[in-house]
């Protein structure tokens, strides 16, 4: 195994491990080396179609940084949560019902054996491999099943970073606590502490660094300033109630977000176009004074439906319908414009698939045990109303769902006809015109999308990787990230 292996652990979820493995794939990739990032276990709604079926998208991410095609060995176990209880479980890029239907702690000895192998596999054929961790290695009720975090380092003999959200508090406390708490084997991997997320002047933070190194014999080897819109989305469906829009506000989007939303990265690209103002909706209030309401995907259509409903956002979205108001439905969100939810062979949890919908399409779904997932280029047909800018617009996306819909038999007798805009059964829009349904995800990460609806370029994802190589390349002491992977 020829690959010499970076590590990227955080003290708790949400610490920056995502976003830093992504700046170091890029910044080794810029020196000419062959990089994959890899990341044994994601639990995340926010997924990639990729040749062998489904990734994490951040590992997706990751791949393009380090300049190499995205593949299921990248993020062999993929964790899909459905439920507080219960997720979907993705191994090698496909869905397995026995490991879904185990208990947790009783799937390590059964995918350790793949994991391992798809960790050989890419040690085997890279100059580095970037790792990345999930939550935090020093989870010791998880520690005897853990197969993310310190039972990858070890089996990669991976040279470790350990950051904290400094913006959080108590980030010193968290970084000797979560060292102190790992057996000396694991301790010896620990090469570096970062402080991320971090205000103000950091000669204030002295003598804490030398204190925690003289403690644990780590250096702090990077204190990372905060920054606020680095152009990559959120790993774990953190919702950024600071977004503000570039100059003068033209538009606002208010996208729903349900407990259960997945693919919510593929907005992103709307957080960096001039005058757009995006709303994470979860109350009706939130919904007031939008132009667009956009019902994003979800893992759990049904359960996310009767949750909408429960939160009277059913009618705030009937009511900016009836009004005119633009209405976007991506994926879980068209099935949940239509007519009904048939659900016969209980693929959605909780036995909720069998529900009315909310009738702003003539359309119904039924959820099928096979999973569609793949790549597809289509262009829109006409469209007319508050979505005709899209007429003709060639795209490029990706599918990931279970259900299929297709017009209301009855309702199309009646003359309640949905005009199909995209072939094949991808879209549809309402008689009025500003009701549009898509089976289509990353439609606003395709540039010719965004130029027709919005007149604007969002930064490309070339442009936001080399921001980040080139963000840690300053902020990083100098010659760390060469000693991470010297022989």
């Amino acid at each position: 195994m020829s690959a010499r292996c970076v590590m990227v652990l955080g003290t708790t979820s949400g610490a920056g491990k995502s976003w830093l493995t992504t700046a170091l794939c890029r910044h080794y990739a810029r020196q000419g080396l062959k990089v994959a990032p890899f990341k044994a276990q994601n639990m995340s709604n926010n997924a990639r179609v990729v040749d062998g079926g489904e990734i994490g998208s951040a590992q997706y991410f990751q791949a393009l940084a380090a300049q190499a095609e995205p593949e299921v060995r990248m993020n062999p176990l993929l964790l899909k949560p459905e439920a507080d209880t219960r997720s979907q479980v993705v191994l090698m890029g496909q869905v397995n019902e026995a490991l879904s239907s185990m208990p947790w702690r009783g799937r390590s000895l059964h995918v350790w054996p793949q994991i391992a192998a798809a960790l050989d596999a890419l040690m085997d054929e890279n100059d580095v491999v970037v790792i990345e961790g999930a939550g935090s290695p020093a989870e010791i009720n998880l520690h005897a099943s853990d197969i993310v975090n310190m039972r990858v380092a070890l089996h990669a003999n991976a040279r470790c970073l350990l950051v904290s959200d400094i913006d959080r508090g108590g980030a010193f406390a968290h970084l000797y606590g979560t060292w102190a708490l790992l057996p000396a084997e694991e301790r010896a991997l620990i090469h570096g502490f970062v402080l991320n997320k971090f205000r103000g002047d950091a000669s204030l933070l002295a003598p804490a660094p030398q204190m925690l190194q003289d403690l644990t014999g780590v250096p702090t080897v990077a204190t990372l300033p905060m920054w606020w819109q680095h152009g990559l989305p959120e790993e774990d469906g953190v919702f950024d109630d600071k977004t503000r829009a570039a100059g003068a506000v033209s538009k606002t989007i208010a996208v729903i977000a349900y407990p259960r939303i997945s693919n919510l990265d593929e907005f992103q690209p709307l957080k960096n176009v001039p005058g757009v103002r995006l709303v994470w909706a979860r109350t009706p209030a939130d919904c007031a004074g939008a132009d667009w309401i956009v019902l994003p995907g979800s893992k759990a259509t049904a359960a996310d439906l009767a949750w909408l409903r429960a939160q009277g956002l059913d009618r705030a979205i009937a009511t900016h319908a009836a009004q005119g108001g633009a209405v976007l439905g991506v994926c879980g969100g068209l099935q949940m414009l239509g007519e009904a939810l048939i659900d016969t062979y209980g693929i959605e949890p909780m036995d909720l698939g069998n529900a009315p919908g909310l009738g702003l399409l003539p359309l119904v779904t039924q959820f099928d045990p096979q999973k569609t997932v793949r790549h597809t280029h289509t262009a829109f047909g006409a469209l007319h109303g508050a979505w005709a800018a899209l007429s003709g617009v060639a795209a490029a996306g990706y599918e990931i769902h279970h259900g299929q819909t297709a017009q209301h038999p009855a309702m199309a007798a009646g003359g309640d006809v949905a005009r199909e805009v995209l072939p094949g059964g991808l879209g549809w829009q309402n008689a009025q015109g500003n009701v549009l349904g898509v089976y289509l995800h990353g439609l606003f990460e395709d540039p010719r999308v965004l130029h027709a609806l919005f007149g604007a370029t969002a930064p490309t994802l070339e442009t936001v990787f080399n921001g980040l190589a080139d963000f840690i390349t300053t902020h990083f002491e100098p010659g760390v990230l060469d000693q991470l992977i010297a022989p």
